[in-house]
């Protein structure tokens, strides 16, 4: 989270970032980005989405305070939506609450936790939400997750506390921020062709193919420090790690 004062010390500007699974992205994206267009348009808040195919994404917010929080009441009554609508035809009878995950500076927390949990207990009990301060940092980052729980009301109360807190208490030295990791896309080799899985379709790599493509000049290597399949077409060697003559996954399972 960052913040600066414009001239004048009026009008506080705010940035604010949160972390969103994929279902979520997608719901305040909305159908051809209408949603987040109108989003953007009636809280005039800036709204950017991280861009890459990862399970995780954050969503940064930045603009007035004012604007923040209209956003921020947006996202939370359009995921109150959802959760509505996932229930109608479900057996369940309590509605779970409306969570989420703001991405906060390490060295924020502790003025946000306050000596002894006094400063989250005070907010909790003054919004109505639910508040936990990740204990571990993200990975390869110097933030940590702080999930907000509870009605659309309470979180956008309690949201508004910690930007107070925020604000109070800058953040000590540099920041690295969270980035999440793309996704893992698995490949499978046949006929030496290679293929990515995108859902229920196998699309061919040709990249990964011509790196391993059958190589009908070289044989497969002659000594192996472990007991690895014999390729049938070199009797003399001991496996086929480093020159298959067929199509096998790189590396071999077997390894």
């Amino acid at each position: 989270m960052e913040s600066k004062v414009s001239e004048g010390g009026l009008n506080v500007t705010l940035t604010i970032r949160l972390l969103m699974h994929g279902k979520e992205v997608g719901s305040i994206i909305g159908k051809k980005g209408e949603t987040v267009k109108k989003m953007r348009e009636e809280s005039g808040a800036r709204i950017n989405i991280s861009e890459g195919n990862c399970p995780e994404r954050i969503v940064t917010i930045t603009g007035p305070t004012d604007a923040i929080f209209k956003a921020f009441a947006m996202i939370a009554y359009k995921f109150e939506e959802d959760i509505t609508n996932s229930m109608s035809n479900s057996t369940a009878t309590s509605k779970p609450p409306v969570t989420l995950r703001l991405v906060v500076p390490a060295s924020q927390c502790g003025s946000l936790i306050g000596k002894g949990g006094s400063k989250i207990k005070e907010i909790r009990e003054s919004t109505g939400a639910q508040v936990q301060v990740a204990g571990d940092m993200l990975p390869n980052s110097t933030e940590r997750a702080v999930t907000i729980s509870g009605t659309p009301d309470a979180i956008i109360q309690c949201v508004k506390q910690i930007c107070v807190v925020m604000l109070e208490s800058p953040p000590k030295g540099a920041t690295i921020p969270y980035r999440p990791k793309p996704a893992s896309t698995p490949v499978i080799f046949a006929g030496g062709q290679a293929y990515t899985i995108q859902g229920q379709y196998a699309i061919p790599h040709p990249d990964l193919s011509r790196s391993r493509a059958p190589r009908e000049d070289l044989p497969c290597v002659t000594s192996c420090s472990s007991s690895h399949p014999q390729c049938p077409r070199c009797p003399g060697a001991t496996c086929f790690c480093h020159q298959p003559h067929f199509s096998i996954p790189w590396p071999p399972a077997a390894l």
